[in-house]
């Protein structure tokens, strides 16, 4: 079990991000991409996966907001991999249904060590300023570089924000049930390495 922190920075001609993650964390957070739904989302993703997170994306704001959110999933996905594998004496898998009101969102995962996205959540529009089809591309990017397998499903809802917030923090939670430690499993896989 990995105890410390992991830094990534990413700089491109779109986005400059510094991110510091520590799996086993209290949940505390200061995440700053100058998107505030996004930053609201990210806030709720690290308290509930109980997991802290230092974050500052500069990015190039006056395009649109995709390559700030596509990229910070990029990083955050790269850090939770340096940060679970090698995997050892963690659960692997994780469930949750959060909800929202009247929304219910399930995240399914397995930290697999193979990327795989399946993101059922009928949500499209804008959330102020935010729109709804940027949280696919952020999952996707995360999962891709987590070599995280996740299936998140809408199971029912209206409200953009209650759904969308559900999304996150299903996975928080599923996530944190995923990298629960415990000492008799060793390598969870009967393969003997994934």
């Amino acid at each position: 079990m990995k105890i410390g922190s992991q830094q990534i920075k990413r700089e491109t001609k779109e986005t400059q991000i510094d991110l510091t993650l520590t799996l086993y964390g209290a949940g505390k957070n200061s995440i700053t991409t100058d998107i505030g739904f996004f930053d609201h989302m990210l806030e709720a993703f690290s308290k509930h996966a109980l997991i802290d997170l230092d974050l500052t994306c500069n990015g190039d704001l006056h395009v649109d907001f995709h390559h700030s959110v596509e990229d910070t999933g990029i990083v955050l996905g790269q850090a939770l991999r340096k940060a679970i594998f090698p995997i050892e004496n963690v659960e692997r898998y994780g469930e949750a249904t959060v909800v929202m009101d009247e929304a219910a969102v399930n995240c399914a995962l397995d930290l697999s060590n193979r990327p795989f996205l399946h993101y059922e959540v009928p949500c499209e529009g804008m959330i102020g300023t935010f729109d709804c089809e940027l949280v696919e591309e952020f999952f996707r990017a995360l999962t891709l570089n987590a070599g995280i397998t996740a299936h998140i499903v809408m199971l029912r809802g209206q409200n953009r924000h209650h759904i969308i917030e559900a999304a996150f923090k299903s996975f928080a939670v599923a996530l944190r049930r995923a990298v629960a430690h415990n000492d008799r499993i060793g390598i969870p896989s009967t393969k003997g390495t994934l």
